[in-house]
């Protein structure tokens, strides 16, 4: 299964996180999975792509051009698909992708999450979308789409594919 993982490329003050980066990754690469990701060498990303590739897997990097241009794509991933920019990125990223997970990031991860969750309530993805609230990360948000529900702006059945997990092994068992 190709996972897609969306995090953000700086690391952030709490060491938690690339600690519980590196464990998600060594279980990517360890259980015969492939990891596609935003292409990064730096921050959660670069400890992700290494992790899996450490375990033996599969890393397949998706950088925009100006990216490229900046110097920031790990040189030692499987593949590296270079777009020619984000929404090309975040449209290949979609297209390979057979699971996805929100791990703690930015806006640019929020963005990207956003727009899986939203591919999902409209029926266009039917893959697992799974954001990882690691230490409550993803509280607020989680609480955003339950209110949705309450307010009658959306429903349980359009939000049926999105999930949170707070432990990896709770990832485990929503993409079985």
């Amino acid at each position: 299964m190709n996972i897609t993982v969306y995090l953000g490329a700086n690391s952030g003050n709490d060491p938690a996180l690339a600690c519980a980066v590196r464990e998600l990754g060594t279980w990517i690469g360890a259980s015969g999975n492939d990891l596609v990701y935003g292409g990064s060498r730096v921050g959660l990303m670069g400890e992700l792509a290494d992790a899996v590739l450490a375990a033996s897997g599969e890393v397949t990097g998706v950088e925009p051009q100006e990216f490229i241009e900046a110097d920031l794509q790990h040189e030692g991933v499987t593949r590296l698909i270079v777009t020619r920019d984000i929404p090309e990125r975040r449209a290949k990223m979609i297209e390979l992708g057979d699971a996805f997970i929100a791990f703690p990031g930015g806006t640019g991860t929020l963005e990207e999450i956003s727009e899986i969750i939203s591919n999902v309530c409209l029926g266009h993805i039917d893959r697992p979308c799974v954001l990882y609230n690691l230490n409550g990360f993803y509280d607020e948000l989680e609480a955003l789409l339950a209110k949705m529900v309450r307010m009658g702006l959306s429903t349980t059945e359009r939000q049926r594919g999105i999930s949170f997990a707070t432990t990896l092994d709770e990832i485990r068992q929503l993409l079985g």
